[in-house]
């Protein structure tokens, strides 16, 4: 016997075939459910243990890091500003007080009794020199003399006779004319040993002791200090050589040059600031005391002397320094401690507080810097409170969390 097919029947409960289907569904649902929420990451149970972000530009601290840093504030201000131009300088000694000590005849030097750095006063004796063009010299001067003191008995005889008619009237004019001639001749040698540079007392010296020294001694010719020496003993120098420099220091002369945008700035007699390299911290006050009339075609700049009293020796010639000079004031400008600036990413930064723990990184545009002080631009307002002491280690923080600045 054939099997017949067998006939779907409904559930014997009486539920339809619709609400098996709505069932499954349901199920369904929930199992995806449950494999979602298990698939979701959990969060730890203390919570973010640093400080975050909320926001693009906001840098939140925790407590513990608020207790640990040490920030300082101060308030943005706007009020009179003095802005100031630099230009690069080069410390001079004083020309006005400088000499540089030569000889006038050739010699050997005998001996050098000053060295580099020594302090002299006027007359001091620097070297001696041994010559023997002055010792010619000086014998010729003391034979015009002896020449002339014979000429001088001679005609003062011619004379005596010419008066008791002894001698003729053309004898006494010709003992006349010799000593006139000897007169002349000993002037001569005396003008001689003056453009050698033997002083009137050597002279007179000659004239009483008839003695040939052939020394030349060099002198310093007003107080000072040696800045320069390029002499020794036993070497033979010439008249063209510069042997000694000597340098009234107490004042000197800063040389700096002045760009053509800012010669309207200038004047004479202007009280401008000096800050030498080697004294970074330390500023000197002069006088411009010379403005140059021409450019210099190359550079485009002027020449600007400034006299700055020394008195203390700190400048030294050669030094570098930089003239500091105010402009007008500026009535109206915003701006902030240059301690509180600094360099990000994007560009200068500075931490604008929001609350205790909570500071705003702000981009600025700054001007230039004059001192502790530099103006605002853009970024800030008057009133604002930005972090001093203290920024760096925001900036470090900054950078750790990767906060980008607003705008």
């Amino acid at each position: 016997m054939l099997n017949q097919p067998r006939l779907n029947r409904r559930p014997r409960t009486g539920r339809s075939v619709n609400h098996w289907l709505l069932t499954g569904f349901v199920a369904c649902g929930i199992a995806a459910g449950v494999i979602a929420c298990r698939e979701k990451p959990e969060e730890p149970a203390g919570g973010n243990p640093h400080p975050t972000a909320s926001q693009s530009g906001l840098l939140h601290l925790t407590a513990e890091e608020s207790s640990r840093m040490v920030l300082e504030v101060t308030q943005v201000t706007r009020g009179q500003f003095y802005p100031q131009r630099e230009f690069p300088a080069t410390v001079h000694p004083n020309e006005n007080e400088l000499a540089e000590v030569t000889t006038l005849i050739r010699g050997r030097v005998v001996k050098v009794h000053v060295d580099v750095g020594q302090d002299v006063k006027k007359g001091t004796l620097l070297a001696m020199l041994h010559s023997t063009d002055l010792g010619v010299a000086e014998g010729a001067y003391l034979k015009a003399a002896a020449k002339l003191h014979e000429a001088e008995l001679a005609y003062e005889r011619a004379r005596d006779l010419h008066e008791h008619k002894a001698v003729s009237l053309a004898e006494l004019q010709r003992r006349e004319a010799e000593m006139k001639t000897a007169r002349a001749e000993a002037r001569e040698t005396q003008n001689r040993l003056e453009l050698l540079g033997v002083p009137r007392h050597e002279s007179d010296r000659l004239d009483r002791e008839h003695t040939i020294k052939a020394d030349v001694p060099l002198r310093a010719p007003f107080d000072g200090r040696v800045i320069m020496r390029n002499i020794t003993r036993g070497e033979v120098v010439e008249t063209q050589q510069k042997l000694f420099t000597v340098a009234d220091l107490s004042d000197v002369w800063v040389v700096a040059n002045v760009p053509e945008k800012d010669v309207a700035f200038i004047r004479k007699d202007q009280t401008v600031e000096v800050v030498a390299v080697a004294y970074p911290h330390a500023v000197f006050q002069g006088t411009i005391t010379y403005i140059g009339d021409v450019l210099d075609p190359a550079t485009r700049t002027m020449r600007l002397r400034v006299t700055v009293p020394n008195s203390d020796r700190l400048l030294k010639p050669e030094m570098f320094a930089m003239v500091r000079l105010s402009s007008a004031p500026s009535p109206d400008t915003l701006t902030v401690p240059l301690a509180a600036v600094q360099s990000g990413i994007a560009g200068k930064i500075v931490f604008v507080q929001r609350a205790a723990d909570e500071f705003e990184v702000r981009r600025v545009k700054l001007g230039k810097e004059q001192g502790e002080v530099v103006p605002v631009l853009e970024g800030v307002s008057a009133g604002e409170m930005v972090v001093t002491k203290g920024s760096f280690v925001l900036k470090s923080e900054l950078e750790r969390q990767k906060i980008e600045p607003a705008p």
